[in-house]
């Protein structure tokens, strides 16, 4: 239960009619006749607001108000007081306290400074929800770069869903960064405190991929010598990270599927049902549709982990971010290495932003490797390219212009005046490339 009001009062009338009269306008509470009871309620299930006599058997309502602020020390809390009691809610009020009411009072009273108090908490949690958002947002900006219109949408439908148990299928060719992603839902959800569990389900081989997913007993199969527990057991509270899905082998998927329905598993040589609680998040660089209509992985499965959808575009269409994100990678690795950072000349950076990226964001990771140890010569794409494999002059020439204003703009603070100056170019120069590029001017 939330979105109550607590009453703490050891006198049953008292009690009782303050439960009244906030009852009659409608609003919910739950009572307390000690201050070790109320105090259990607030850490069960935390009220909006607590209501408390300062004179209580045992610990008193000053009791009360000190382990709350522990808990939550933006938790309006209201002190009941008789008349010799007024210095000492006072200084109550000093520590923390949000009101207090003086004995005897109308009814009318404490429901006014009830609703006063829960308007307050109402709009401190409405100001913790958007730093959250805010700190998240940050966060994601720091971790996935770009300020392509994919990658803008990508950030938004992770925070959409971050907070949410959804089972999230991920797609995308190989080096695009599905666990990355994975990483960062995990980490703006609300089980980011438990594990993040990542398996290869390419990498294991066949006769092993249960033992590692379900774990197993002593004794389970020749050369279990004791128990082990799986990777869904070890991410029970957080998120189970499934990579190369589409490779699991059929009998896995179906006892995997049974783990998802069920939310229970038994070890490989038990009987024993161990409950489950954890985000599963998969990810694949095949069409698992297309897969499951050719009968080569299973449709339940697909469609029970298919719950929500993230698409990760290849870098090749989304050349705007090639820049800013080889500039991170090159600082980073100079750190890394204890190199300078080289300066990447323009010439250098159009062919960056013509070359097709096979290897997706790996391999301008790789890419930015080389030129830090300064041996990127002879590799692509500062390699001779196939003239097959050569994008067109007007389609580099247009890639290399857009990577550079939309990387200009994102320095800049999307201040057209600076961006227009950086670039080197008049104002309305800028606004006509701005339309031209179909690109957005805040």
């Amino acid at each position: 239960m939330s979105g109550f009001v607590l009453v703490i009062d050891d006198d049953p009338d008292v009690r009782f009619g303050c439960e009244q009269a906030l009852q009659i306008e409608h609003i919910a509470t739950v009572g307390a006749a000690t201050a070790e009871d109320g105090l259990a309620q607030v850490r069960s299930s935390l009220p909006s607001l607590v209501v408390t006599d300062v004179r209580l058997p045992g610990r008193d309502g000053l009791a009360v108000l000190d382990e709350i602020q522990t808990i939550d020390p933006e938790l309006p809390v209201v002190l009941i007081t008789g008349h010799g009691d007024v210095a000492l809610a006072v200084k109550a009020m000093k520590a923390g306290a949000y009101d207090f009411i003086e004995k005897p009072f109308q009814p009318e009273f404490l429901v006014d400074v009830v609703r006063r108090g829960l308007e307050k908490r109402a709009l401190t949690l409405e100001i913790r929800d958007l730093k959250h958002q805010l700190r998240d947002r940050d966060r994601l900006e720091a971790r996935i770069l770009g300020q392509s219109a994919s990658i803008v949408r990508l950030r938004q439908l992770i925070q959409d869903i971050a907070d949410t148990n959804a089972s999230v299928l991920i797609n995308g060719e190989t080096g695009t960064g599905k666990e990355l992603i994975a990483r960062c839902l995990h980490e703006a959800s609300p089980r980011r405190k438990g594990h993040f569990v990542a398996v290869n389900c390419g990498g294991l081989p066949e006769s092993l991929v249960e033992s590692e997913i379900f774990g197993h007993e002593a004794g389970a199969f020749t050369g279990a010598a004791k128990r082990r527990i799986g990777k869904i057991e070890y991410a029970n509270g957080g998120t189970l990270f499934l990579d190369e899905i589409e490779s699991m082998p059929v009998s896995v998927q179906i006892k995997l599927l049974r783990v998802l329905q069920e939310r229970t598993l038994e070890r490989l040589g038990s009987n024993t049902q161990i409950d489950i609680n954890c985000r599963v998040i998969a990810a694949t660089k095949a069409d698992l549709g297309v897969l499951s209509a050719a009968g080569r992985f299973r449709a339940d499965l697909y469609y029970r982990l298919n719950v929500a959808s993230l698409l990760l575009p290849p870098l090749r269409d989304r050349r705007e971010d090639i820049p800013r994100l080889f500039a991170h990678f090159v600082e980073q690795l100079a750190i890394a290495h204890g190199r300078p950072v080289p300066v990447v000349p323009p010439a250098k950076m159009q062919r960056l932003v013509a070359y097709g990226w096979p290897g997706n964001v790996r391999e301008l990771r790789n890419v930015a490797d080389r030129l830090v140890l300064g041996i990127e010569m002879g590799f692509p794409p500062f390699a001779e390219v196939r003239e097959e494999e050569a994008l067109p002059l007007p389609e580099a020439v247009d890639a290399f212009e857009r990577a550079m204003i939309v990387e200009a703009m994102s320095r800049c603070d999307h201040n057209l005046t600076l961006t227009a100056q950086a670039l080197r170019i008049p104002k309305t120069t800028l606004f006509d490339k701005l339309k031209k590029h179909s690109l957005k001017s805040t």
